[in-house]
């Protein structure tokens, strides 16, 4: 991984409005390619599809038990709240929704295979009945906490192993978007680019907005790097912000092995329950507003 850190670092430093991606081999991963890299070549058109971002939403999934909630919410607008499944309860949920509202983030829900074990993060087979039955449970318990609390939930972002799987398995996000438009149509998905769920929402007709990650690492193909190999988790808060930077300055980011992937997002996310998430989410936001990019809840 020390070429990929070595390149998110050089690529950011001198980031300036206008500045555009060093030439070198890339590759071009967004809407409408289906998660398969397009190699392009210095200069050529498709290196430049990605058009430089003004705006960016920040978000932070939240609610799960860590004890950052309160230092992270100031520095992002939108706020994937956990609702039961992997973490979260009634309690954290209203506490979360709480902070969100008093600090103007977007409320959304995060919902996530009920292994709280393993903070579901470890890929289940439920058939489509069941997990749209368990979604609409999550997302039912965090709208009626919102409801009471005068808050909507605007957005839903599907957690760890659910939202991997997600991305290449069309069983998976087709019961995610079933679940999501039978509890509310106008409600806004979070996806990552090219994945089968950014295809299933958009052909059933919801909203979406693109995903990525300042504190993970990616791999060639777009996807994130899997968390049991090294450096799949950006720890420095420098690296992150650097990174998140050149999501958004640059229009994507140097994947594992040195190539540059690019990345048309809406919205960047921070994790929550790391031991550096409430630095890491400062200094990404210190390093957006040096950077001239105006950070704001997004609207489809």
């Amino acid at each position: 991984m020390s070429n990929c850190v070595d390149a998110i670092v050089d690529n950011t430093r001198d980031a300036q409005p206008g500045h555009r991606p060093p030439a070198g081999p890339g590759q071009v991963r967004g809407e409408g390619t289906g998660g398969a890299p397009v190699h392009t070549e210095p200069g050529s058109a498709g290196s430049t599809l990605t058009a430089l971002m003004q705006r960016i939403d920040l978000n932070s999934d939240l609610g799960e038990g860590a004890s950052n909630d309160a230092a992270i919410m100031p520095f992002i607008t939108s706020a994937n709240v956990a609702c039961g499944g992997h973490a979260g309860d009634e309690r954290t949920m209203r506490e979360t929704i709480g902070l969100a509202l008093r600090h103007g983030a977007g409320v959304g829900a995060h919902p996530g295979y009920p292994d709280r074990e393993n903070f579901g993060r470890v890929p289940q087979r439920l058939d489509h009945t069941t997990l749209v039955a368990e979604l609409h449970r999550q997302l039912g318990a965090l709208d009626d906490v919102a409801r009471q609390l005068g808050a909507e939930v605007t957005h839903v972002k599907p957690h760890g192993a659910l939202y991997n799987q997600a991305e290449r398995d069309a069983d998976v996000a087709g019961s995610i978007v079933t679940a999501v438009r039978s509890w509310r149509a106008q409600a806004t998905v979070f996806a990552s680019p090219g994945s089968a769920l950014e295809r299933a929402a958009r052909d059933a007709g919801l909203r979406v907005a693109l995903e990525g990650f300042a504190d993970r690492a990616y791999e060639p193909d777009g996807t994130l790097r899997s968390r049991l190999l090294p450096g799949a988790v950006l720890s420095d808060p420098a690296l992150a912000a650097a990174q998140a930077v050149s999501i958004v300055r640059q229009g994507g980011v140097r994947a594992s092995d040195g190539t540059f992937i690019a990345l048309a997002v809406d919205t960047l996310c921070l994790h929550g329950d790391g031991p550096e998430a409430a630095v890491i989410a400062m200094e990404v936001r210190s390093r957006l507003d040096a950077a001239g990019i105006s950070v704001e809840r997004f609207r489809s």
